[in-house]
């Protein structure tokens, strides 16, 4: 009978086996540090991926503020010239009424009486004269109400003055209203002096 020692070939085998176990670990550990790093690698270039198009658009944004403001101040200039625009446009559409009610002012004032100033407020106007009689005055106001531009012209102050000649005079003030169905012909304080008398 033979007998055959074994030992030696199991520890070998033993061996072989941890040997191929710590070389499979190694290869797994490798393996895991091989994908940590390309994860990591992928997930920085990503995050600097992102940073640059935040960068940009946040270059772009500071470019639009820009823009946005340009935009605003010229709009607000646009604003300024329409404005004055329209007051331009008024004034010249005032001057031709305000001609229109001077004329038609100055074709109801009668004889013997003369306009010293005028002013205007709006529709209101006022006006100071002199007068041969309190009862020219008195036309003076009806002529001034049957006017179609003029209404509710009303007495003031009618008083007499001293003066070097025999005939009376009288100054007078009234204020007359602009009619609403009229144009309005602005706001003036100009004082004229017709030489009627």
């Amino acid at each position: 009978m033979i007998r055959v020692n074994l030992l030696p070939h199991r520890e070998e085998k033993r061996k072989a086996r941890r040997q191929q176990f710590y070389a499979v670990a190694a290869l797994l550990t490798l393996l895991a540090g091989v994908v940590w790093f390309l994860g990591f690698s992928a997930i920085n270039g990503y995050i600097s991926s992102q940073q640059e198009t935040n960068d940009y658009l946040e270059k772009e944004i500071d470019v639009l503020k820009k823009q946005i403001a340009e935009i605003s101040s010229l709009k607000e200039q646009t604003d300024a010239l329409l404005s004055r625009k329209q007051v331009i446009e008024s004034l010249q559409g005032n001057r031709a009424q305000t001609v229109t009610l001077f004329n038609e002012l100055l074709r109801r004032i009668p004889d013997g009486i003369r306009l010293v100033s005028l002013s205007q407020d709006g529709r209101k106007i006022d006006l100071n004269g002199e007068a041969l009689s309190e009862a020219r005055v008195s036309t003076l106001i009806r002529s001034l109400d049957e006017s179609v531009l003029f209404e509710h012209a009303v007495p003031i102050e009618i008083r007499a003055m001293a003066s070097n000649s025999n005939n009376s005079l009288f100054t007078f003030q009234l204020t007359v209203m602009i009619a609403q169905s009229s144009p309005d012909a602005g706001k003036s304080g100009t004082p004229i002096r017709p030489g009627k008398k």
